[in-house]
């Protein structure tokens, strides 16, 4: 059983909680694409967690996590995650753990690279994070890397190495005119962290065919949502990586097999980290409210993220891009304040109504036609039937469940591992 757990929209929809959620009923959790880029938050009896690189399944102790050979791994910030985990009771071994040796590193000069990049378009930003992973998916490509598996051939490793930095500092002198990269620090940043990773290292696609033969039920979880997918995003306001869940089995390290089931999150609202179109934004005292809320500000950075109505526009384009056979629907009970309820239902294109996802220019200049439903004004979080929600609530969720064409099954009323309502689709 092949489960895809993949993110409708912009990211942040609650794709770590959901992963925690139902991997009580899988064996295996998988990270197929992404570095430390984004942060799944999860919350249960032993805190609350931020995971950057580490599966959310880590959290369950009879889960086994697999970081797969399509992530971009920062090795020092994988240690510190570990660290802080182990810390706070949650049980790591390579036993629970494995590591792709075919996951590229991502070095401190791509995270050197990512900020002098920002810096040089520091009015015009697509995106980057000063965290390395456009650069180093770049370098990818380029065939200029060191993976997970190099760290056991030390000799070849420092070989390729050399060869690499030499490369590297033609950009970083010449064209950013940075001071140049230190190759002897470079390894000795891999041997340090290497050295604590290599145990968890292994052939994970031959590890995750033996378990398949044994019957064994994989979740993939993805990083980000459809919209910032590399190819079937919003260009150039996009990460580095494929997000949609069709590339799962090749970031996973099984290219020939094929998802069973998608799996599709969104928020009962929109929020977006970043740059770029959010046709549906919230501004002023109407966004502060919402972003109150829904607590939508960096799970790290503590920053404002960007808050607007539900979008049927993008998440209908979302749906089809992940192939989602079914969803979920997070943060309903954040809505409870509201007494009017916007959903945005097409967009107005020039003067043009327009119901599919437009890009570039289009979607620049979009603005949304909204429709308005009535709020329930109260606490939802106790709520564990779909017949417990207010007449309101069953209607806003059939509603969204409508305008996207895909059933929602699973919906949320609050943060806590247990708050949320198993629900058949009409």
């Amino acid at each position: 059983m092949l489960t895809a757990i993949a993110g409708i929209n912009w990211g942040d929809e609650g794709k770590g909680r959901m992963v925690d959620l139902i991997s009580s009923d899988y064996d295996v959790v998988v990270r197929y694409q992404g570095g430390n880029n984004a942060g799944h938050t999860v919350i249960n009896h032993l805190g609350k967690f931020i995971l950057n690189l580490i599966p959310s399944g880590i959290l369950r102790p009879e889960v086994v996590n697999v970081m797969g050979n399509g992530m971009v791994i920062d090795m020092k910030h994988l240690v510190g995650e570990i660290e802080r985990l182990t810390a706070a009771g949650v049980k790591i071994t390579p036993d629970n753990l494995k590591i792709s040796d075919r996951a590229v590193i991502c070095m401190p000069y791509h995270v050197l690279q990512d900020c002098l990049e920002e810096d040089r378009f520091e009015d015009a930003k697509s995106g980057p994070n000063r965290r390395g992973i456009a650069p180093v998916y770049g370098d990818k490509y380029l065939k200029k890397i060191v993976t997970m598996g190099d760290l056991f051939f030390p000799e070849a490793l420092e070989k390729r190495m050399k060869g690499v930095i030499e490369w590297k500092n033609l950009f970083i002198e010449k064209a950013y005119g940075g001071a140049p990269i230190d190759f002897d620090e470079e390894m000795a940043w891999l041997r340090k962290y290497g050295d604590i990773l290599k145990p968890f290292v292994c052939d994970t696609g031959l590890w995750l065919e033996d378990a398949l033969k044994q019957g064994k039920k994989v979740i993939f979880e993805a990083q980000l949502g459809a919209l910032r997918d590399i190819d079937f995003g919003i260009n150039p306001y996009t990460s580095s990586s494929n997000t949609i869940a069709a590339y799962a089995p090749i970031g996973a390290g099984i290219p020939r097999h094929k998802l069973d089931k998608v799996f599709g999150i969104m928020k009962a609202y929109s929020s977006c980290v970043g740059e770029g179109p959010f046709t549906v934004e919230m501004f002023g005292d109407e966004a502060k409210a919402l972003r109150d809320a829904g607590a939508e500000y960096g799970a790290e950075t503590g920053r404002p993220r960007r808050v607007g109505a539900f979008d049927a526009v993008a998440s209908r384009y979302g749906v089809r891009m992940q192939g989602a056979d079914e969803l979920a629907l997070t943060k309903l009970d954040v809505l409870s304040y509201m007494d009017k309820i916007p959903v945005c239902v097409a967009y107005d294109v020039d003067g043009e109504r327009v119901t599919d996802f437009p890009r570039g220019e289009r979607l620049r200049v979009a603005k949304p036609i909204f429709e308005y439903f009535d709020g329930w004004k109260c606490d939802i979080s106790k709520c564990r039937k779909e017949s417990d929600l207010p007449e309101q609530a069953r209607a806003y969720i059939a509603a969204l469940e409508k305008m996207v064409d895909c059933p929602i099954t699973c919906v949320s009323v609050g943060a806590e591992r247990d708050e949320y309502i198993v629900r058949k689709s009409k």
